[in-house]
């Protein structure tokens, strides 16, 4: 394959469209429950955690639009890119108010880059979106979000993973967490995520060459965000992730993070291995 972006997908970089969404109560009450939380501990009038915009605002295509994997077909929200395998690798956001519970908001949403290049586990292109959320004509926050798309997995073969990376080891907090296949089917509807590979085990196997069903990299970072957010002082203002292992469903993992300098966090996902599997940099006000 060629590292030059084709006419076609070159006309989508700069295209957006805009998802609005009502805030209701009864989706924060279900985020909150996924997330044990006391549902009854949200109203109608309160501010939401900084970082829980990114549960809202998901793409709602027809199921006649729904590919064999799960998600929309290419083309329906996202630009066709010829490359069967889709995951999500790392955000950068900027965050500068707060959801409320009952108002309505919109996101919209950029193609702001399509990069096909030659990795070490094949030919990949990297789609950058950049999601500008607004509660009427206020800016809250701006995320960039990559996903990665990846080439076929051949019959037989098995997906292709980095060497493994040690996990930091000095923490200052840890905890840790069962990854439950309710706590992903969960997530996987709050967020309205159909993807095959985080349900289906047969599919996850056979089509895209992983061992189980895998871990939802939303779900990892909202874990690791709600820890961070819970071990640090002050209001959580940015972050940026990166997801570096795959995780599987059924694994316990382990979140933990250093103790804050001047208003900064690392905070890391370790397995049952302890290799990392995700990173995270905070920055807090």
């Amino acid at each position: 394959m060629s590292e030059t972006l084709s006419p076609e997908l070159a006309a989508w970089v700069g295209r957006t469209r805009v998802v609005e969404e009502d805030i209701g109560l009864g989706q924060v009450r279900r985020i909150a429950g996924m997330l044990d939380m006391d549902p009854a501990g949200f109203k109608l009038g309160d501010r939401l955690p900084p970082h829980w915009f990114t549960m809202f605002f998901a793409d709602v295509a027809r199921q006649s639009d729904i590919g064999p994997d799960g998600h929309p077909q290419p083309g329906v929200f996202l630009p066709p890119i010829p490359l069967p395998r889709r995951m999500g690798a790392g955000r950068r956001v900027s965050i500068l108010d707060q959801l409320v519970v009952g108002e309505t908001a919109s996101k919209t949403a950029e193609v702001a880059a399509i990069l096909p290049k030659q990795a070490r586990t094949g030919f990949i292109t990297v789609l950058t979106m950049r999601h500008t959320i607004r509660r009427g004509s206020r800016v809250i926050a701006v995320d960039e979000f990559d996903a990665i798309y990846r080439e076929a997995v051949q019959p037989g073969e098995k997906s292709g993973t980095n060497t493994p990376t040690p996990a930091p080891s000095h923490a200052a907090w840890s905890l840790v967490k069962h990854l439950g296949s309710p706590l992903v089917f969960r997530y996987s509807a709050v967020t309205w995520n159909a993807h095959r590979i985080h349900y289906d085990a047969d599919y996850s196997r056979e089509v895209e060459g992983y061992p189980n069903t895998v871990q939802n990299g939303g779900l990892t970072m909202q874990l690791l965000l709600d820890a961070a957010v819970a071990h640090t002082p002050g209001m959580l203002r940015g972050f940026t992730a990166r997801l570096t292992r795959p995780i599987h469903v059924g694994e316990t993992i382990t979140l933990a993070g250093a103790a804050p300098e001047a208003g900064r966090v690392r905070a890391w996902v370790a397995n049952a291995q302890g290799h990392e599997c995700a990173q995270l940099d905070c920055e807090f006000a």
